[in-house]
C-alpha cells in the first residue's frame, strides 16, 4: 500500500453545509483519496490519499471534479479576494426582482411584507430565488452527478423526470408531515412569532454567506445533523430504477437555508395541508432553473458571473429576511406594521 500525503487547497464558490457535502462525496470517488475534509468558514480543503508530489497537476486532478458543479480550486495560500465590482450589476438586478415581487405584494398574488405567515406564491417566489442560488450548485450538480452512471446506459431523459418527480412528491409529502407535526404543539402567538423571527435570522445568515463578504459567517448557519445528511445522500450511487426518485426526495434533508426555512413555516402552521402545499410551491418555484440545468447542463462557468449572480441573491435574501424580521416583531406587538405596501 503506498504511503497516503496530505495536500491542502482553497475552494472558492461555497455558501452553505450543503457545499461541503457535495465536495466531499465527489472527492471521496476518486480511487487515489483516503480521506476528505472541508472547513466552510476557512474555504479551506484537506485532501488524504496518494496522488503524486505535484501540487498543481493534483489540483487540477481535484479541480476537474468539482468545477462542473460551480467550485474552484487553488493552491493553499491563495486566499479569494471579495469582489466588490460585482455589486454593480447585482446591486439593479436584485431591485428589479424586489420591484417585481412588491407588485406582486399589491396585486395580492404574494405576502410576506405585512404578514407574519407565507403564502403559496410566496414560497414559490423563494423557491425561484433558491434556484439560481445554492440549489444550482448543490441540487442541480446532485442530480447531475447521479444521473451520469444513467447517462453510460443510454438512459438521459427518464432519470431526470424521475429525480424532479422524487422531489416534488417528497416535499408535498414529508411538508405535510411536518405540518401535521406542528399541530401537535401549541405554540401560540408568542411562540409563532418567535419562530418566524429564527426563520428570519436563517435566512438573514443565508444572504450575507450569497454575499461572500463575510466568509468566517458561514459556519454559524444552523442544519441538520451532518452525518444524518451525508448518510442519506449515499443514496446517489445505488444504479436502481427508483434511485433517481429517491435522491430527489432526499434533498428535502439537505442541510439548505431555503429548504429550512420553509419547513419551518410548514411547521408553525400546524396543519397537514398548508404545511404540504407550502413545501410543495417552495418544491415548484425551484423546479424551472433545476429543470432547465438538469436537462440541458446548462449552468454558469463562468466565475465573474457566478459572484454577480449569487451577490443579487443574496440582497434579495436579505430583503426576505428583513421583511420576515420586521413581520414577526409586528406579529409580537414589538413593532408597528412599518411596511404597509
Amino acid at each position: 500500500m503506498k504511503d497516503n500525503k496530505t495536500y491542502v487547497f482553497q475552494v472558492t464558490g461555497m455558501h452553505c453545509r450543503s457545499c461541503v457535502m457535495m465536495i466531499e462525496s465527489e472527492l471521496m470517488e476518486l480511487p487515489q483519496v483516503r480521506g476528505v475534509a472541508v472547513d466552510l468558514k476557512e474555504h479551506s480543503l484537506r485532501v488524504e490519499g496518494d496522488l503524486g508530489e505535484d501540487l498543481e497537476r493534483v489540483r487540477q486532478v481535484l479541480a476537474a471534479r468539482i468545477e462542473k458543479h460551480g467550485y474552484g480550486l487553488s493552491l493553499e495560500g491563495e486566499k479569494e479576494k471579495v469582489r466588490w465590482n460585482d455589486f454593480k450589476t447585482a446591486v439593479p438586478i436584485a431591485l428589479g426582482f424586489i420591484g417585481i415581487f412588491v407588485l406582486l405584494q399589491k396585486m395580492g398574488i404574494v405576502d410576506l411584507i405585512t404578514a407574519s405567515t407565507v403564502t403559496y406564491g410566496t414560497a414559490f417566489v423563494i423557491g425561484l430565488v433558491a434556484s439560481v442560488s445554492t440549489c444550482m450548485a448543490v441540487v442541480g450538480g446532485l442530480a447531475l452527478s447521479m444521473s451520469a452512471n444513467f447517462a453510460k446506459e443510454g438512459e438521459r431523459v427518464r432519470p431526470q423526470l424521475f429525480f424532479h418527480a422524487g422531489r416534488i412528491v417528497s416535499f408535498f409529502i414529508l411538508g405535510g408531515a411536518i405540518g401535521a407535526l406542528g399541530s401537535m404543539f401549541q405554540l401560540g402567538s408568542i411562540g409563532t412569532g418567535a419562530l418566524n423571527m429564527f426563520v428570519g435570522l436563517v435566512l438573514f445568515m443565508l444572504g450575507v454567506n450569497l454575499l461572500d463578504i463575510f466568509p468566517g459567517l458561514k459556519g454559524l448557519q444552523p442544519t441538520l445533523p451532518r452525518a444524518f445528511s451525508s448518510r442519506m445522500l449515499e443514496v446517489r450511487k445505488m444504479n436502481h430504477t427508483v434511485t433517481p426518485f429517491l435522491v430527489g426526495a432526499v434533498t428535502f434533508v439537505l442541510p439548505c437555508g431555503f429548504t429550512q426555512s420553509m419547513q419551518l413555516y410548514s411547521l408553525t402552521s400546524a396543519s397537514f395541508m398548508t404545511g404540504a402545499f407550502t413545501m410543495l410551491s417552495f418544491s415548484l418555484g425551484t423546479l424551472p432553473v433545476l429543470a432547465l440545468l438538469s436537462f440541458t447542463s446548462a449552468g454558469i462557468k463562468d466565475k465573474g458571473k457566478q459572484g454577480t449572480f449569487f451577490k443579487a441573491a443574496g440582497i434579495v435574501v436579505l430583503f426576505f429576511a428583513g421583511t420576515t424580521i420586521l413581520a414577526s416583531l409586528a406579529s409580537l406587538g414589538i413593532l408597528p406594521p412599518l411596511l404597509n405596501l
